[in-house]
């Protein structure tokens, strides 16, 4: 007789996804834990022990435990029910015989069946029993499978401890024996484990080393059951793109297969990403399919899992009671296959339920139910959601105090799981998706300051906006002082520049294949490279801050209090504007360095239309004034104009507020009168990304020696084959090449978010040379033409400057900032294509020693908007190289305004010896008075980000 390998089982997991709401739905989602009942070769039996025992048993029992395998593989509810009964059938007939190996295959079904059908009690009885036999008999093979499946077993209970420790037992097996199959496998199964524990980056490693082996030995089961579980751990940590990119991957391995099983739990996903993105038709249509599989495949836990999303989704559109139906149906589910995590989100959600309908008691018990069972299995993110929820129902009860307690465990369980992620990317995206939980705790302590002037609340909601925002800038600074590349292994450091190098590569590629005949298969193919190539870069630089000691001995840079603000930030003539958006209000809080003053503002969408009026106009060259310039002011800085004076204004802006040029505000005395005076007249404007980044930036570059030399340009580089410069190199270029090619070149993957045409600048020269003009010549450096490359942009040259300036124009590409960047120079001196663009990850590699860096480009001051982050772009970037202020641009400018611009700019700073941020504002002023640019669109796009001292 001889027994074959039963394919791999899914069992479901659940974990928390908080979605986009004040009170936030518990979403089922589900990776792949896998199991198997035997091994993947035919496994003799004793035959001389078979010839000793009566024939007709043995064929008795050969025959049930047959037809008990027809029936399990056949996959249905009914079928899995025939199958036991056919399986008890013959285990008596087999322990008859003596029959030991072909006892622990019936035994191990069993355990398998009763495991999908949700019975896990039974199942772990019948599996451990597979585990004794198979130990003793010394099936070493047969062993790592049931240490698998009861590892299984003890994940999708809930007991993740006891899961890590049978999974850790067939792993040292598994590799002990060289099976890859299976160690990637168990690999997988781990990984599992730590997602529903709440560690999403130990996951994600543990994910990342399943597929790799799965890949390399030609696994596809397995390889899209993994990469489906890496989508989750992008969608649990915000970045739905990424996820949706691989949970489509996943699919099309799934149906190619004909896995029915793995496609209805991956099409359950997908449901939940478009749900999650707002786009809930689509998600019901996803969740349908998947449910028409599961019920067909009798598969009761992914009923259950595909009922409560699609009672999330009709309670995201309003319809309450057809989503508390949809809950009630998936609980009994729940309940009957011993699932925790489902268990607990179901529960949660029929919480929010009833705490929407006002039944606040009712929610906070059903809220209980579900915290006990997260604390049970240790899934932090699970508890976090649902003390929040449970804050939110005490604070509708009028319990502030209690909901005040319970909000502060939710944020240091955040803080706690923000710190195990490595990646700063997943990191700066996981915050984002907690932002609720902190504009939560800052309404919270607004409302109790509102009732208890003299408490301090509004002191301690200034700190919470602090510690919402700008998180990874702060860790970013604090380690760039740090080497943390030193003692790191050599292999990775290689590794890195290679991919370095890939994406130069890469980068010339595209500039080729755009600049000829392409088709969009072609440049598909080189994105989907290119994705792969940045991620796999990401994840190296992942390992080296794992792995350097210098990183490790760092110690989390924590945002300030009230009082360090004011003792490190602010002197005497400087008042903090600081901004916090909320759903139902927002917040003001202005800050001097003796005083706090709170105002309530109106909620986060009214600003936002009005921010996007004020875009609008203010980008207008025609438009002196508008109306949007006096109701934005009138709504934001009215409330405070008591308290501006003639101070030094440093703004910390959030959400929409993050594009405006506060300088161009109308004066809160002026508004309504005819004329327009911008608030520029009376103040110096600083903007910030949080006020805590000041204290790091001066304590990073107070003991700095200043850079030997004074300034260095680089400006009117060549983006065209048309420019006259090349025309005596023409004939060395390639025929295809042409300007209309470079405009379409320029606007593709690293440029494709920009609105610019890549002509070129000629005021830029002009420029430049009137900057160069106030320094000595030894003391400063052009780069113009061909030399206004990149290879001068990250040569050790920059480092000798104090001021560097760029005079080009810039690139935003708000899906992967990382590629945003300046243009430089497109072609060589030999009239070549070269590779131009000096992009985000190309500066954080730059050593700088510069005081000031001036991108005097388009859109610098742009990046990826990431809540809780703010604008991820070039400031950033240069701030990492070492530069502690930057002036950027916040929409394309005039190339003669910003050349005049510029030019007074600079010679306040060099002659005049006003320090940048005032140099700054005089220049602006000037150019406002001349009649010719008086419209903001000409000046009001530069600001200055960092230090103003």
């Amino acid at each position: 007789m001889t027994k074959f390998q039963i394919s791999d089982s899914i069992q479901w997991k659940f974990f928390p996804f908080v979605a986009g709401r004040s009170i936030v739905l518990f979403t089922s989602i589900l990776l792949f834990t896998e199991s198997n009942i035997a091994i993947a070769k035919e496994y003799p039996v004793n035959i001389a022990q078979k010839t000793q025992v009566n024939d007709a048993i043995s064929a008795a029992a050969d025959a049930a435990y047959k037809e008990g395998k027809k029936l399990y593989e056949q996959g249905t509810g009914e079928s899995l029910l025939k199958a036991i009964a056919k399986f008890e059938e013959a285990l008596p007939l087999y322990q008859k015989l003596g029959d030991r190996p072909s006892e622990a295959f019936t035994v191990a079904h069993l355990g398998k069946i009763y495991s999908d059908l949700g019975q896990q009690q039974k199942a772990l009885f019948y599996l451990d029993r597979a585990l004794l036999i198979r130990r003793e008999i010394k099936d070493k093979k047969g062993e790592t499978i049931t240490l698998n499946n009861i590892g299984s077993v003890y994940s999708d209970i809930g007991e993740l401890q006891k899961a890590l420790d049978f999974f850790h037992q067939a792993l040292l097996l598994k590799r002990e024996m060289g099976d890859k199959i299976g160690e990637a496998r168990t690999i997988n199964n781990i990984g599992n484990v730590y997602i529903n524990s709440g560690e999403d980056q130990k996951a994600l490693d543990y994910f990342q080393q399943a597929l790799i082996l799965r890949r390399e030995v030609g696994d596809k089961l397995g390889e899209a059951r993994t990469i489906n579980n890496i989508g989750l751990i992008y969608l649990h940590l915000g970045q739905q793109q990424k996820a949706l990119d691989y949970l489509n991957q996943c699919l099309a391995l799934n149906q190619e297969m004909g896995d029915k099983s793995a496609e209805s739990t991956v099409l359950n996903n997908l449901g939940t990403i478009y749900s999650d993105l707002q786009q809930q038709e689509k998600a019901l249509d996803y969740f349908q399919k998947s449910l028409i599989i599961s019920q067909k495949l009798g598969d009761k836990l992914g009923d259950a899992r595909t009922l409560n999303n699609i009672g999330n989704v009709y309670l995201k559109m309003g319809d309450k009671q057809k989503a508390l139906d949809y809950f009630q149906q998936s609980l009994p589910l729940f309940k009957s296959t011993e699932n925790k995590l489902g268990l607990a989100a179901n529960l949660g959600n029929i919480g929010l339920i009833y705490s929407d309908l006002g039944e606040q008691p009712k929610a906070l018990n059903y809220y209980q139910e579900s915290l006990s069972l997260y604390q049970k299995v240790g899934n932090r993110g699970g508890e976090a959601l649902t003390i929040y929820n449970m804050a939110s129902a005490q604070r509708k009860q009028g319990n502030l105090t209690a909901a005040l307690s319970q909000i502060k465990i939710v944020i240091n369980i955040v803080e706690d799981l923000r710190t195990k992620i490595n990646s700063q990317e997943l990191r700066a995206s996981y915050f984002a998706t907690v932002q609720n939980y902190y504009q939560f705790y800052i309404d919270l302590l607004m409302q109790m300051h509102k009732q208890e002037p003299s408490k301090g609340y509004d002191a301690l909601a200034l700190q919470t906006s602090e510690r919402a925002r700008a998180r990874s800038l702060l860790e970013l600074l604090t380690e760039a002082k740090a080497d943390i590349r030193q003692g790191v292994e050599p292999k990775l450091l290689s590794q890195e520049r290679d991919l370095q190098k890939q994406l130069d590569v890469l980068e010339k590629r595209r500039i080729q294949l755009l600049g000829g005949n392409y088709t969009k298969a072609q440049v598909q193919a080189l994105e989907k490279e290119n994705e792969a190539v940045l991620e796999e870069y990401q994840q190296v630089q992942i390992k080296i801050r794992a792995t350097s000691p210098h990183y490790a001995a760092l110690t989390q840079p924590q945002p300030l209090s009230l009082a360090q603000i004011q003792q490190q930030v602010l002197d005497e003539n400087t008042l903090l504007l600081e901004y916090s958006l909320g759903e139902e209000r927002s917040y003001l809080w202005a800050v001097t360095n003796k005083s706090i003053t709170s105002y309530e503002l109106p909620k986060r969408a009214e600003i936002e239309a009005i921010v996007q009026k004020f875009r609008q106009e203010i980008t207008s060259p025609y438009l002196k004034h508008s109306p949007s310039i006096d109701a934005l002011s009138k709504i934001i800085l009215a409330p405070v104009a008591s308290k501006l004076q003639n101070k030094r204004l440093v703004v910390v802006s959030d959400g929409a507020l993050q594009y405006v040029p506060f300088a161009a505000l109308t004066k809160p005395n002026s508004q309504g009168t005819s004329s327009y005076e911008p608030l520029l007249i009376n103040h110096e404007v600083i903007t910030l990304p949080s006020a805590s980044t000041v204290a790091i930036l001066r304590n990073e570059h107070k003991q700095r020696k200043p850079a030997a030399k004074t300034l260095i340009v680089l400006a009117d580089p060549i983006f065209s084959i048309d420019d006259e410069r090349l025309q005596s190199k023409v004939q060395t270029s390639p025929p295809a090449v042409t300007g209309a090619n470079l405009n379409t070149l320029a606007l593709n993957r690293a440029a494709k978010d920009s609105e610019v045409s890549f002509g070129r600048l000629q005021f830029t020269r002009h420029e430049a040379e009137q900057i160069l003009a106030l320094v000595p010549a030894n003391k400063a450096k052009q780069a113009f033409d061909f030399t206004a490359s990149r290879n001068t942009a990250t040569s050790n040259d920059l480092s000798q400057y104090r001021i560097i300036h760029f005079a080009t124009h810039g690139i935003l590409n708000s899906k992967h900032p990382e590629l945003s960047g300046i243009v430089l120079s497109l072609f060589d001196d030999k009239g070549m294509p070269q590779n131009g663009f000096l992009r985000l990850h190309d500066v954080f590699n730059l050593n700088l020693q510069a005081d000031l860096v001036v991108l005097s480009a388009c859109k610098t001051g742009l990046g990826g908007e990431v809540r809780g982050e703010g604008l991820v772009g070039l400031t950033r970037g240069f701030m990492y190289a070492g530069s502690p202020r930057v002036v950027v641009s916040l929409w394309s400018v005039d190339d003669q305004a910003t050349s005049e611009l510029m030019k007074v700019f600079y010679k306040k700073m060099l002659q005049e010896g006003l320090k940048p941020a005032a140099a700054l504002r005089t220049a602006q002023l000037e150019i406002w008075r001349t009649q010719k640019y008086a419209a903001p669109y000409y000046w009001a796009a530069f600001t200055l980000q960092g230090e103003w001292r």
